[in-house]
C-alpha cells in the first residue's frame, strides 16, 4: 500500500481502534490487531506532512442502549474506563491527537466519529478539508464515519488496507457504498 501525501490540510481519523474491538476483545474483528503496524506507519506519515491526527472511541455507560441486555445488537464493549475501551496497547497515538468519544449517553448510539461529538464543526475551524479514514469495524462505525464526512462536505479517503469488516463478506459491498457517495477507496 502506497502511504498517501499529507498536508496541514488533512485530518487522518482512526476509528474505534480499541482492545475490544480487536482480537481477544468482546466484540472482536478478525484481523484488527494485524492492522495497528500500517495504521502506526500512517500516523508517521500524517504527522511529517503536518496532518492532525484524530481518534475516535466508542466510550459507553455501563448499561448503554446498544447493548444486548438492554435490547440492542451488541454484547456488552467499550465500557468507559475498562481495558476493553482503551486504545489498543500497541497503537502509537501521538499525545496531541485528538481524542473523540461517542455513544457515552445512556440512550443515545453513535456510529459515527461525527455524531453528536462537534467534530465536523473543529475540523473546518482548523480549516481541514480533507479525512483520511481506517479502523474498526469497515461495515460499520468506519463506514458511518467515511459518510458522514461526505456529508460534513469533506473530501474523504478510506484507507482500505487499513480497515477489516466485522462480516468479510460485506468488504466489497461498503466499497461500492462509499465510492458512490463519493469517498475515494485507496488501495
Amino acid at each position: 500500500m502506497a502511504q498517501l501525501e499529507y498536508g496541514p490540510d488533512a485530518a487522518l481519523l482512526v476509528v474505534d481502534m480499541q482492545n475490544d474491538f480487536c482480537e481477544g476483545g468482546a466484540l472482536a474483528v478478525k484481523g484488527g490487531n494485524a492492522l495497528v503496524a500500517g495504521i502506526n506507519a500512517e500516523i508517521e506519515a500524517a504527522r511529517r506532512g503536518g496532518a492532525m491526527v484524530v481518534a475516535s472511541r466508542d466510550w459507553h455507560p455501563v448499561d448503554h442502549m446498544s447493548f444486548e441486555h438492554r435490547g440492542g445488537q451488541w454484547p456488552v464493549h467499550c465500557v468507559q474506563d475498562t481495558p476493553g475501551a482503551a486504545y489498543h496497547t500497541q497503537l502509537a497515538l501521538p499525545d496531541d491527537a485528538v481524542r473523540v468519544s461517542k455513544a457515552s449517553a445512556f440512550d443515545v448510539d453513535a456510529y459515527s466519529a461525527f455524531d453528536g461529538t462537534g467534530l465536523a464543526g473543529y475540523l473546518r475551524d482548523c480549516r481541514i478539508q480533507r479525512v483520511v479514514v481506517c479502523g474498526l469495524a469497515m461495515d460499520v462505525c468506519v463506514k458511518a464515519t467515511a459518510l458522514e464526512a461526505r456529508r460534513e462536505g469533506f473530501t474523504v479517503i478510506l484507507l482500505d488496507a487499513l480497515t477489516e469488516p466485522v462480516a468479510s463478506e460485506a468488504r466489497s459491498q461498503c466499497q461500492r457504498e462509499l465510492q458512490e457517495a463519493g469517498v475515494e477507496v485507496h488501495p
